[in-house]
């Protein structure tokens, strides 16, 4: 599976943005998705992943509440929704599919190359 990030940009405080993530092979609507960030200096960090349905979702707390993940696996896609956005949301958020349900990098198989989201105060 190849993935594909696109959506990030500049937008200040408490304002929106959606990342897209696209994605190659027939077998993409087998894989769990999850979204992960990594801002300067910090480790990568659990966003939100999907079951491979769409009906199950899950958050890291730091987002819940603002950000919601999605999946058309008729168009091979993801996508993360982001709202009430904060300077602390500043990061460069990757897209990843794996086997296994879980909030760690190491249970995802494949990556996207990234998409730069930066939040001004």
């Amino acid at each position: 599976v190849q993935l594909q990030a696109s959506g990030g940009g500049l937008v200040q405080a408490g304002g929106s943005l959606r990342l897209s993530c696209a994605a190659s092979g027939r077998t993409f609507s087998s894989y769990i998705m999850g979204w992960f960030r990594q801002a300067p200096g910090k480790e990568r960090e659990f966003v939100a992943s999907i079951s491979w349905s769409g009906g199950t979702t899950y958050y890291a707390d730091s987002v819940k509440g603002r950000f919601t993940m999605s999946r058309d696996n008729a168009k091979n896609a993801v996508y993360l929704q982001m709202h009430s956005l904060k300077p602390e949301d500043t990061a460069v958020y990757y897209c990843a599919a794996g086997r296994l349900p879980g909030a760690s990098a190491s249970v995802y198989d494949y990556w996207g190359q990234g998409t730069l989201v930066t939040v001004s105060s």
